[in-house]
């Protein structure tokens, strides 16, 4: 027998992290931080899970908080595909905080309490059904990211923090007028009450581009991109796993919704969202060869993996949308396994220099190895997830180069081949210098003035932990058992892109009929 959800439950999504929040401010025990800090995730993974399994009888459900109706209400709202995300990004948040406990950075003071509010923004911006509630939930995501940054990560966090600030508080009055614009000219921002307009009104469709646009920055699509290479290094690995999985992908979440019910017969501004969508995918891939510190590379790459994304919706057909939704599962996964991994090698050696880490294969041959099959999978190699993300783009781009789109098919299907080369050459760069070369050395302070000498092995028991390798291999883990287990995920994948594109049943959840 499928358990029942009653909508009634969707806030609990919000209220348990803000309560896991609120009691870590008043109680400081590292116990307490521990459990809270690690059951919260747990428990809305296990409230996604849950959904997941509910929608498979009701695709949609929708609560009014305050118990308000129709167009009034402020609706949370629920289908496969937001079950998908709340379950893909607790994980990927259980990994992360996990991380922060085992490198005792959950020790500061009140980052245990800034990383569940933010998981809360995370929640409430993927179940909201309203715009101006979705600005309200990643405000609320990202005024605890001002505090991580500025907790976490080396000297570099001060500058890298006022851009990150000064980049977010422009997309957000961006985002605010954009709401602004929809209400002047549909006179609601209920999603429910928005579907097909974007098709119908060319004023309403220009206000929703204004909404998409500060998204789309917010996701870091070419050409307004280049910040996120440069920001998200500058804070620690474990929050940096936390911003790839939460920050850019809500952005890409409500980029898909808002497309899915406002322009049910295709996008305006199609071409100009699809060349954006193609550079994004080159400009990652090829950058990465540029980057001198790891995590930089991992930041290019997922410039590129937002172009991957996004090539679903920019295609917007059945199969791209399961496909994109796809990418983006897999995405989440795989950078959280290849940022953690990396943090631990970086929290071991004292750098993520590439010029200053060689000789891991021989040192830390297991922590290379998984760093090797995360890097697979970035690539579309075997047995990752990675390569199933792949093939169901190039397979929609193929569908469209058949059905009447001939540029836009042939172009996207060159576009990820060649950034799959492009990405392969420079990653591969990075696997060259972290895995072979000479054994990482230290100094022997000899010189008074400088405090080093000449150049002497690093001691043999200075290696990686395996308790502190163990977030990032449980995450490479799921992202095997994805390509092992694909005929059980598609399925669900492909409920999710049904759910998105059934608009239908979205308004009748929502409003009635």
């Amino acid at each position: 027998m499928i358990p029942t959800v009653p909508p009634s439950l969707l806030p609990l999504f919000v209220v348990v992290p803000l309560l896991g929040a609120a009691v870590l401010l008043l109680v400081r025990r590292r116990a307490v931080q521990t459990v809270i800090l690690i059951g919260a995730p747990v428990a809305v993974g296990l409230g996604g899970l849950g959904l997941l399994i509910h929608h498979h009888t009701e695709p949609v459900i929708s609560h009014a908080v305050g118990g308000f109706s129709d167009v009034l209400a402020i609706p949370f709202v629920s289908d496969s595909l937001s079950a998908v995300m709340l379950l893909v990004t607790a994980v990927s948040t259980l990994a992360a905080s996990a991380f922060l406990i085992l490198t005792g950075e959950s020790r500061y003071r009140f980052l245990p309490s800034l990383v569940l509010l933010l998981s809360a923004g995370v929640n409430g911006a993927l179940l909201t059904g309203d715009l101006f509630n979705l600005f309200v939930w990643v405000e609320v995501m990202l005024m605890p990211s001002y505090a991580l940054i500025a907790v976490t990560g080396g000297w570099r966090r001060l500058g890298i923090g006022r851009l990150f600030v000064l980049v977010n508080l422009l997309t957000s009055t961006i985002l605010l007028i954009g709401v602004g614009f929809v209400y002047g000219t549909a006179g609601t921002v209920n999603l429910a009450s928005l579907a097909g307009v974007g098709s119908d009104d060319p004023a309403t469709a220009a206000a929703l581009a204004v909404v998409l646009l500060a998204l789309a920055v917010k996701a870091g699509m070419v050409p307004v991109h280049s910040w996120l290479p440069r920001a998200y290094p500058g804070t620690s690995a474990g929050v940096m796993a936390l911003f790839s999985a939460l920050h850019t992908k809500v952005a890409l979440y409500a980029m898909y919704r808002i497309v899915a019910v406002a322009f049910s017969d295709g996008l305006p501004f199609l071409v100009v969202l699809a060349a954006l969508v193609l550079v994004t995918i080159l400009v990652g891939a090829f950058s990465t060869a540029g980057a001198t510190r790891v995590r930089t590379a991992m930041g290019h790459q997922m410039v590129s993996g937002v172009g991957h994304i996004l090539l679903g919706l920019a295609l917007f057909t059945q199969l791209s949308v399961t496909a994109g939704i796809l990418y983006l599962v897999h995405h989440v996964v795989t950078m959280s396994a290849l940022l953690l991994t990396t943090g631990a090698i970086e929290h071991t050696y004292g750098s993520g220099r590439l010029d200053h880490l060689s000789g891991l294969a021989r040192r830390d041959p297991w922590v290379i190895a998984i760093l090797a099959l995360g890097l697979f999978s970035l690539v579309g190699l075997p047995p990752t997830s990675g390569l199933w993300g792949k093939v169901g783009l190039l397979g929609a781009s193929a569908e469209q180069a058949t059905s009447g789109g001939v540029v836009l098919g042939w172009a996207a299907i060159l576009a990820v081949i060649i950034a799959s080369v492009g990405s392969l050459l420079g990653l591969q760069r990075v696997w060259r210098g972290m895995a072979w070369g000479e054994d990482m050395t230290t100094y022997r302070p000899d010189d008074p003035r400088t405090g080093r000498g000449a150049p002497v092995p690093l001691p043999d028991d200075v290696r990686v932990r395996w308790s502190l390798a163990m977030p990032g291999a449980a995450m490479l883990m799921l992202s095997l058992a994805m390509f092992v287990g694909i005929g059980a995920v598609l399925p669900t994948i492909d409920t999710a892109a049904t759910d998105l594109l059934n608009v239908d049943a979205y308004v009748e959840a929502v409003i009635g009929q």
